[in-house]
Parts: structure tokens; C-alpha cells; sequence
């Protein structure tokens, strides 16, 4: 009678049909059933894994409570007890190259994305004939593919559009930097809901994440799922509710930070934002609170994959897309440098991945990799046979997660003469990069020197030279893709109604 109990259980937990529970209380059928059990169990751990991958943007790798930070990250600290903390893992050193190598798989100078951002006045994005993800997945059974949050990845044309790249649900805003309240970027509504303007009122970080439950919810019967939930936060401008604020001691009595904004600074995008609502005392209290906010809402998702008894089974990948800004509230702990550069602090971001079903948690990897490995791990992971159309510059790490190997030899591209390896850095003098001006190429031993202090280029003349014709190879890649003038269209162009594109 209790192994009877057990096997009842068994099957009341692994939601098997009414019908058959009721067949499990005769003892012919009980005995069948045992038979059964290891062939049905086998399944659910041979079914395709959902999968989540979460973008922060501009967040900084001192920013997190697991990296020491005074912010309340509790959620997404426990993601990384539980699943890998990738301690070596490298982005772009701004957004939209980081994006553009997520979803392709491959080095967005490929595609003429890799300077700066994508300008609003810019007719121009990823080329047709690149594949991203969501293409490649529809092809293994992934029936719901949605884009939530930030595109950022072209904005004039539909063909650049995220519905034209393999989602079939897009809900959030195309262009880089929205008021966290009214949705609106050059004096228009971007906020939308498929191709459709979306007239939500509320925080941007709570719509995004109230979407995203509400499709894992609508999508849990049709598994597997793809999501790509593209925070926002904590981008400029800084913008923050007065509840998370309190948590850091906002004072309504106090002035508000200056609401100058550094992001023309950065990349010339000049949006024209001053916010008005949400200003915190100062530009750290209220980028904590940002910070804070989006962590509680990656909490209500991971809670809900628990109560859905689907979290074991889901794969949830988490990174910010590049350091944090300088002088913008965020810091990069004790790594050198900031967004748009290519020192440690502007690439080498936080990042997680978990996948209970699918290999251990709860270990540190200190294995080069970065956002262009993505693509090729997830069609790994999900199963995907079919070959991509381009060659790829990232790998599956699969096999590493699952410790069938130790470790993977290779040079990573952090782009403008940069490279990295699993022990050594190359940071080439670049006179015409306005963000790192150097008098001579910097040689970091980077596994024993994080915080790029040293240069012991002198000293190994022959790793250094071996390196400098690695990043030649990435660094004289020329795209078939026309890129805009810098600043062509930008003192004539007006946003389209509600930034609603048409052919």
C-alpha cells in the first residue's frame, strides 16, 4: 500500500490524466504501471527544455549583491548559488553589438554593428540574410518565441523589426532610451504591443515583467517556450518608483539629482529626455533602486516557473549587455573601466545560467566566453539540427556546462584591437578611438591581473606578437552592409507617429 500511495503521488505530481489515476487503484493496472514508470519518468527529463534569457542593460559588475554590492539583489544572487556563476563572460562594450551578437551568433562587425549604437534616425539594422535565434529555434518545435523589453536593433524599416527576425510576440519599445513612465522617446509613444501601439500605463521594468508572466502562464501548455526579456533597467534616464526608492533613503525634502543626462556623451544620441518623475536624491539611490526593482521582478518569474512545476526543465540565462556608465550611478566594482570601452569594466559583465534538468549548479566558471557562444549553446540545448546559414564566431558551450570537458582554448574578440583569452588580454593603442587612447598596445595577464594594472608586454614578446595577428584577423573585417555616415539624417529627422513603421 505505500508503494501504491508513492506511485499515486508520482503520477498526481507529474499532472498524468485523471483517467489513469483512477485505473491506478486497481492492482492489475498498478502492477502494468510499475513496469512504466522508468520510460514515462525518462520523458519528462528527454523533453525540450523552455528557455529564458534575461538582458540587464548598462549594469555594472559591482552591482549585484553576489559581487559584494550594498544593492538588494536577492533573487537574482540566489540564481547564482544555484545555477553557474560564468565569472569570465564578455559582452560588447554597448548595447546594440551585444544584442546583434546575442541573437546571431556572430561578431557584429560582420554585419556593420559594431561601432555604436543604432541611431533612431539610422535606416538601418540586421541584414536579412543574418539568422537569430528565434528562426533557428521555430525549426526545433519552439512554437512561442517573444521578444519583451528593448529592441534597439534598427527601427525605420519593418524588415529590422523583431516579428521580421523569428518572434512571434514582440511587446516593449524599438529605439535605446524610453521615460521609464510615459514610454515616450523623442516626444513619441514607443511602446508597443506586436506592431500594434501599446497604451499600458505603468513603470516600464513592472510592464515588462507582468508580460512576461503573462506569457509563460499562456505558454506552459505549448512547451517548449522562447523568451528574451530585454530589461531596460538601469539605462538612462534614471528613473525610479518611490517605493524602491525609500529602501535607500530617498528624502521627498531633499533635492532631486541634476537631470543632465550623459547619454549624448556616449554615443551622440542626444534623445532630449529630462525626466521629470521618479528623480531620486542622488543618481546612485536611484539607480539602486532601479537595480532592485528589475531583481524583484526576476524573482516573480522564477517563482512562477516553480509554482508551474516547470523550472527544473527551464533554462534561464541572465547578463547585463555591458559595463556600467560612466558617472551614471553604476559601478564596476574593482574592474577597470566603463561602458564603451573596452577594459574589463566595460566588457566583462555579470552573467548566469541555470538549468536544473540539464547539468550540476552551484559552481563558478572561470572559462572565456561571451554573448556570441549563446546562439550556438541554445540550439545545442534545444536541439536544433538545422545548420545556421552564416559561419558562427561563438561555440556550444554544452558540453564545458556538463564537465565533459575542462576547459576550451580560444581568443575572444572584444572588438577595436581588443582580445581576450583564458590567460591573457591584448589592448591595442587606438588613436582613433576617442574612448581608449593609449601610447602603445597594453599586454595584461589577465587570469592573475583582473584589473588590467600591469602590462607585461616586454616580457612576452611572443604571446603578445601571436595575439596582435589573431585581433588583425577580426579587426580588418569589412561588412557588405553599407553603415549610414556617421550623423547622416540626424538635424532633418522627426520620429514617425508613435514610432509606428510602415513599408
Amino acid at each position: 500500500m505505500p508503494a501504491f500511495k508513492n506511485l499515486f503521488h508520482y503520477f498526481r505530481y507529474q499532472n498524468i490524466d485523471p483517467v489513469i489515476m483512477k485505473l491506478c487503484k486497481t492492482s492489475r493496472f498498478f502492477f502494468l504501471l510499475l513496469l512504466f514508470i522508468p520510460f514515462i519518468s525518462g520523458a519528462q527529463k528527454n523533453k525540450k527544455p523552455n528557455i529564458i534569457l534575461i538582458v540587464a542593460d548598462d549594469l555594472g559588475w559591482g552591482d549585484l549583491g553576489y559581487h559584494g554590492s550594498e544593492i538588494k539583489t536577492p533573487n537574482i544572487d540566489q540564481l547564482a548559488k544555484e545555477g553557474v556563476n560564468l565569472n569570465r563572460y564578455y559582452s560588447a562594450p554597448i548595447c546594440s553589438p551585444t544584442r546583434a551578437g546575442i541573437l546571431t551568433g556572430r561578431y557584429p562587425n560582420r554585419f556593420g554593428i559594431r561601432q555604436t549604437v543604432i541611431r533612431p534616425w539610422e535606416v538601418f539594422g540586421i541584414d536579412s540574410s543574418e539568422q537569430c535565434i528565434p528562426q533557428l529555434l521555430a525549426t526545433a518545435g519552439y512554437k512561442n518565441r517573444a521578444l519583451i523589453g528593448k529592441w534597439h536593433l534598427g527601427m525605420l524599416k519593418p524588415e529590422y523589426l523583431p516579428l521580421h527576425k523569428g518572434f512571434t510576440h514582440f511587446y516593449g519599445f524599438y529605439t535605446g532610451e524610453i521615460d521609464y513612465f510615459t514610454h515616450k522617446r523623442s516626444g513619441e509613444l514607443d511602446w508597443h504591443n506586436d506592431d500594434q501601439s501599446s497604451y499600458d500605463k505603468g513603470y516600464s521594468t513592472d510592464l515588462i515583467t507582468n508580460e512576461a508572466i503573462r506569457c509563460i502562464k499562456s505558454y506552459k501548455a505549448e512547451s517548449p517556450f522562447f523568451l528574451y526579456i530585454a530589461y531596460n533597467a538601469p539605462h538612462e534616464p534614471l528613473q525610479a518608483k518611490t517605493e524602491d526608492l525609500l529602501l535607500y533613503g530617498y528624502d521627498k525634502n531633499k533635492p532631486s539629482y541634476s537631470t543632465q543626462s550623459t547619454s549624448g556623451k556616449i554615443d551622440d544620441d542626444e534623445s532630449g529626455l529630462i525626466p521629470t518623475e521618479g528623480l531620486g536624491n542622488t543618481k546612485r539611490q536611484t539607480y539602486s533602486a532601479m537595480v532592485t526593482c528589475m531583481d524583484r521582478g526576476i524573482g516573480k518569474i522564477l517563482n512562477l516557473l516553480k509554482e508551474l512545476k516547470i523550472d527544473k526543465n527551464t533554462v534561464v540565462i541572465f547578463q547585463s549587455d555591458n559595463g556600467a556608465l560612466k558617472d551614471g550611478g553604476g559601478s564596476n566594482g574593482s574592474l577597470r573601466g566603463y561602458k564603451v570601452q573596452e577594459w574589463e569594466g566595460g566588457v566583462r559583465t555579470p552573467a548566469i545560467i541555470k538549468w536544473s534538468d540539464g547539468f550540476e549548479g552551484g559552481w563558478t566558471s572561470n572559462q572565456v566566453m561571451g554573448y556570441v557562444d549563446l546562439l550556438p549553446t541554445i540550439c545545442d540545448i534545444a536541439g536544433v539540427t538545422t545548420a545556421p546559414k552564416n559561419p558562427l564566431d561563438g561555440i556550444s558551450l554544452l558540453p564545458y556546462l556538463r564537465k565533459k570537458i575542462t576547459s576550451i582554448d580560444r581568443h575572444f574578440y572584444l572588438g577595436h584591437g581588443s582580445m581576450v583569452s583564458n590567460e591573457w588580454k591584448l589592448v591595442k593603442a587606438k588613436a582613433g578611438n576617442s574612448k581608449m587612447v593609449l601610447s602603445e598596445d597594453m599586454l595584461f595577464k589577465i587570469a592573475a591581473d583582473p584589473n588590467e594594472t600591469t602590462t607585461v608586454k616586454e616580457q612576452n614578446e611572443k604571446i603578445y606578437t601571436d595575439l596582435l595577428h589573431e585581433v588583425e584577423k577580426y579587426d580588418t573585417i569589412q561588412s557588405r552592409i553599407p553603415v549610414p555616415p556617421h550623423g547622416k539624417g540626424r538635424k532633418e529627422f522627426k520620429p514617425p507617429k508613435e514610432w509606428k513603421v510602415e513599408d
